[in-house]
């Protein structure tokens, strides 16, 4: 017999999704904008990663594997690495 299993999709709507990375990274939420990638502003650096990871783990009860954490490279990725976690930004 097999086993299946069913994930229950999470929503997520940008402004969480922009709130997170504001306090993942430390900056504000002006800060924040669709086109904002890993080393781009002086917080997301390899530190601000870590904190933006924990950050969106944390608000989304999600754990990341380790290839999405080195793949979470831009704003737009991210959104495209959530999806994997059947997280829906909208």
């Amino acid at each position: 017999m097999k086993t299946i299993l069913i994930l229950k999709r999470k929503k997520m709507n940008k402004s969480g999704y922009n709130d997170a990375f504001a306090e993942g990274l430390g900056v504000e939420l002006k800060d924040i904008n669709e086109d904002l990638e890993f080393n781009s502003i002086e917080e997301w650096d390899s530190i601000g990663h870590m904190g933006l990871i924990a950050a969106l783990e944390e608000s989304l009860d999600i754990s990341f594997e380790t290839d999405d954490i080195v793949e979470y490279s831009s704003y737009k990725k991210g959104i495209e690495i959530l999806k994997k976690y059947n997280v829906e930004i909208e």
